[in-house]
């Protein structure tokens, strides 16, 4: 339907292979200005974007060359990318307060199984029922992050932190899991699950490469920002300089006044 000149299909996969890298050239550089309690967060972020880029590579040759949707490819790039975007929420929390360890293995395993469902409905196409269970389940998982991060324990973390920049990427990112990943159960719904749809391959892949953009990318860019943004940051990084600055100071006066004190002594003794 959208996609009824194959070409727009085409030119959205080069687009987020470009944009990816791109992406990730970007966080790397900017992972070394950063105080070191984001760095982790950044590398992340980086990872996410630079295995989507090489993913990418071979989905776009897929469709390219065959005209096939590249289902395997993409969820094997999702189920590396996906729970490292979860985890994300545990890092940030991680870099500003002190969270339970069991937070980490629940928005993990939320996480799977929403791929798990998608990936068995996507490879049952053609089984009402099973497209059908398929995305029952998927949606089963994606409620429970929902709930892990606007009611559960990643809320209450989140929310005793007490640091303005982290709270900020927190409900950036739970917003960007709300609304930027709603867009991939609709584009299942509109090709597998509605009886006669007007939409087909082309679109799903247009629908799923646009969500691609601006989910994968945008978390990396919200935690770029909050980690430039982070005052109490700025102020340990300034203070770390500062004391350095002057703890070399402090050793240049005791030198020079160690050389001082040698030089006279060796002056009365002559």
């Amino acid at each position: 339907m959208f996609s009824s000149d194959i070409n727009v299909v085409d030119f959205s996969f080069w687009l987020v292979t470009a944009s990816m890298a791109a992406a990730t050239l970007f966080f790397i550089l900017e992972r070394f200005e950063v105080n070191p309690k984001w760095k982790t967060s950044l590398t992340v972020a980086a990872l996410i974007t630079g295995i989507a880029f090489w993913h990418y590579l071979r989905m776009s040759s897929v469709w390219i060359d065959t005209g096939t949707s590249p289902t395997v490819y993409r969820y094997i790039d999702w189920f590396i990318t996906v729970p490292l975007q979860i985890v994300e929420f545990y890092l940030i929390l991680v870099a500003v307060t002190v969270v339970k360890p069991k937070l980490f293995w629940q928005l993990l395993a939320a996480s799977l199984v929403m791929l798990l469902g998608g990936f068995y409905g996507e490879a049952n196409i053609g089984s009402d029922s099973k497209e059908i269970i398929g995305f029952v389940v998927g949606m089963a998982g994606w409620a429970y992050i929902m709930y892990l991060i606007f009611f559960g324990d990643a809320k209450t973390a989140n929310d005793a932190s007490g640091n303005p920049a982290g709270q900020l990427a927190f409900r950036t990112l739970r917003y960007i899991v709300t609304i930027g990943w709603a867009i991939y159960p609709i584009g299942y719904l509109l090709v597998y699950i509605i009886g006669d749809s007007p939409f087909g391959e082309g679109d799903l892949n247009l629908i799923y490469n646009l969500a691609d953009l601006v989910n994968k990318i945008a978390f990396g860019v919200v935690i770029w920002y909050a980690a430039t943004t982070d005052k109490g940051a700025v102020v340990s990084a300034a203070a770390s300089v500062a004391k350095k600055a002057v703890t070399s100071t402090r050793k240049r006066s005791t030198t020079k006044r160690t050389t001082t004190t040698r030089r006279s002594s060796s002056r009365k003794r002559s």
